[in-house]
């Protein structure tokens, strides 16, 4: 791919960042050689989905463009979300640089970056199964469990095999308790008392 080199900016503040301006991003694009009239940029946390600018961003860049920003973190919400990104880039044929990890994906060390970002993505996913399944077993240690609450209590399952002992069908009673009949049914199985055949 030959980047033609036409340079577009993005910039992100966040409440975080003291002060909160978008003067050093942009002086940093500007020495870069990118035009104000295509640099774009967001006044939001790194959290928030809605990223207007950078919707915009995205859109207007061609293939053969090159995206600027000071920091990745600037660009990515997450490790995850940055890949996310950069494999919309390669997608369009449009570069990235970064000025302040020296990162750049339009150079001879391209296909390098790229297999390095894959693999810290896969870290990542990693990290973050690791995390959850510690989370599990501390909470079940101190007798918590995790997953969604349940929607039949067992005030709720005293009255469910009330009914089914009075001849109820499994369907009659799962709308009288209001829950789906397959919720009623799974809880039925894991009741050690289930009236279910």
């Amino acid at each position: 791919m030959v980047f033609r080199e036409m340079l577009v900016g993005y910039v992100r503040v966040s409440p975080s960042d003291v002060p909160q301006n978008a003067d050093l991003q942009l002086v940093a694009l500007r020495q870069a050689g990118i035009d104000d009239r295509n640099i774009y940029e967001d006044r939001a946390s790194g959290r928030v989905d809605d990223r207007p600018g950078l919707t915009k961003c995205l859109g207007f860049v061609r293939p053969g463009d090159v995206i600027i920003v000071w920091k990745l973190d600037r660009l990515g919400r997450s490790l995850l979300d940055l890949i996310s990104i950069i494999c919309t880039l390669l997608e369009k044929d449009v570069g990235l640089r970064s000025l302040t990890e020296n990162i750049d994906t339009t150079s001879s060390t391209r296909e390098f970056q790229l297999r390095l970002f894959d693999a810290l993505a896969q870290y990542e996913r990693s990290l973050i199964q690791e995390r959850i399944k510690a989370g599990l077993e501390a909470a079940k240690r101190q007798g918590r469990r995790g997953g969604r609450p349940r929607r039949i209590d067992s005030e709720k399952l005293d009255v469910v095999t009330g009914l089914l002992a009075l001849g109820k069908s499994v369907s009659a009673v799962a709308r009288a308790v209001g829950v789906p009949r397959s919720t009623l049914v799974d809880a039925l199985r894991r009741s050690p008392s289930t009236l279910l055949g």
